[in-house]
């Protein structure tokens, strides 16, 4: 079992920017720099400051570190896989659409400008107001969807996450009596760290568990 409320919450707070991102537990030394900092301020020194720290520390003996490489679940996991295939099969229908589109706007732009000789100037003024129109209605349709297809990709990608990883590298924590995860992308091991990285058994098992995660249709499909 996991022996206290902080290894209990090691896995809880990896999310990066709509994507799965790292579980990192940290802690870091302040600098010269830093404490010159302190020592220089009006208010108590870093003696007094440092009353209040305990001497308490985790012990190296007891600690169980592990390695996770999130950026590898997710270019690996099948539902993952899956998931950025749906995104990008709706993207790939977006981009066919404005290629679409905006052929038809090139011709109209075409026939206006052949026909300025030929209308009076209200009339091609109301075909070249009636042209920027439509651009700008194109151009707001197609943020609008292309941020609808964002917004179901990331809601699925949470739904995977929440429902499906986050369990499953919390079992991992549990079952291998773990202390720390570390973010593989910035750890730094020896050849002979056995048993270390936990990534590829976190993918088998996310795979058993789930293999597909369907996105919402987004706005506009």
């Amino acid at each position: 079992m996991v022996k206290n409320s902080t290894e209990n919450t090691v896995v809880k707070n990896y999310k990066k920017t709509g994507i799965v991102a790292a579980v990192v537990i940290a802690v870091a030394a302040l600098g010269i720099w830093a404490v010159s900092a302190l020592n220089s301020d009006n208010g108590a020194s870093v003696a007094d400051a440092m009353t209040v720290v305990s001497e308490d520390a985790a012990s190296g003996a007891n600690l169980r570190i592990a390695v996770i490489r999130m950026d590898a679940i997710q270019g690996e996991a099948v539902a993952l896989k899956d998931l950025r295939a749906q995104k990008e099969k709706y993207e790939s229908e977006l981009r066919e659409e404005l290629t679409r589109d905006q052929k038809a706007l090139e011709k109209e732009k075409a026939e206006i400008e052949k026909s300025q000789d030929v209308l009076s100037r209200e009339a091609l003024q109301r075909r070249v107001v009636d042209y920027q129109n439509k651009v700008t209605k194109l151009q707001r349709d197609l943020t609008e969807r292309a941020q609808s297809i964002e917004v179901s990709y990331q809601k699925a990608l949470n739904e995977l996450q929440s429902k499906h990883l986050d369990p499953i590298i919390e079992g991992v924590i549990a079952k291998k009596n773990l202390s720390l995860v570390i973010d593989g992308r910035m750890a730094r091991t020896g050849a002979d760290a056995a048993n270390l990285d936990i990534t590829n058994e976190v993918v088998s098992a996310l795979d058993k568990k789930v293999s597909k995660v369907t996105m919402d249709t987004p706005q506009g499909f």
